[in-house]
Parts: structure tokens; sequence; C-alpha cells
């Protein structure tokens, strides 16, 4: 099996925040934010694999920032660790105002899918390569923040 670069798995989307998908002070309901990370996810998780993939775990996910009506939402995601037949995926949500230009964090998740062959069984998938320091750079990050993300809900379960 072929190798996989960090970047192949690069997915950005923009959902511009409407009246659907608000909640009764006009912002973003997050399970519509949890779909859009998800989707998101899974289309780096399948550039990644070459395969469908499917949604096998989310991580902690805290709202840090609300999606105001008429507001976009910009979510990025990218492979940076690969098992055997999963990947898991940083996924990023910023809420942008076009109007103006500014924009703000609002959530970020590890996401774990799932690559499927044409039968439905789990099937390898590459190892991934990062050819640069940037996605070097990336790839740490991820894998440290989720790490420290992970040992705070630890501690805090012991407690």
């Amino acid at each position: 099996m072929d190798d996989a670069r960090l970047t192949d798995s690069f997915t950005e989307m923009t959902e511009l925040l409407l009246p659907d998908d608000t909640n009764n002070l006009g912002r973003a309901l997050g399970g519509a934010v949890l779909h859009w990370m998800d989707i998101c996810g899974a289309v780096a998780a399948m550039r990644f694999a070459g395969n469908q993939c499917v949604t096998a775990s989310i991580d902690h996910v805290d709202f840090l920032s609300p999606i105001d009506l008429g507001e976009v939402a910009v979510i990025e995601g990218y492979v940076f660790n690969a098992g055997e037949t999963s990947v898991d995926v940083r996924v990023d949500v910023r809420a942008e105002d076009p109007r103006i230009g500014e924009s703000r964090a609002t959530t970020t998740s590890f996401l774990t899918f799932v690559a499927l062959d044409e039968d439905g069984t789990p099937t390898a998938v590459p190892d991934l390569v990062c050819e640069t320091a940037n996605e070097e750079a990336l790839r740490e990050r991820a894998l440290n923040q989720r790490r420290e993300q992970l040992s705070d809900i630890s501690d805090t379960l012991a407690e």
C-alpha cells in the first residue's frame, strides 16, 4: 500500500449559518456543528485512505464561542495519525464574519474513522508521511493536544 501525505487529506468546508441550524438565541445548534465536523472529518479520512470511512469516535468537544446567525462556519480537517485500519482526524471550526473580515475559533475535536472495503469490512490504510516541516508541526501539534485533552479528561474522571 502506498503512503499518503498529511496535506493530501486537508479538507475545508464552509457553511453559512441560516435559521434552520440555529437555536432560539440565533446561534448554531451544537448538533449542527457536530454534523459539519463529522462530514469534514469523513472527507479528510476518505481522501487519505482512498476508501469509504465511517466514524468510530469523536473525542471530547467544548464549544468555546458561538457561531451567530449570518456568520460563516469554516470547518477544517486533516489526518494526523494512521493505524492499521483507522485514521485520526483533527477538525477545527471557526466563525467568520465576512462583512468585516473577522474570525474566531469556536471548537476543536479529534475524530477517529475506520476505512471500509467494498464489502463493508475494515481495510488497511496507508502510512502517514509528513514531507515538510509544516506537516510534521501540524501532526505533532495535534498529537500533543489530543494527549493533553485525554489526560485532562482522565484527571477529571479520577476526581
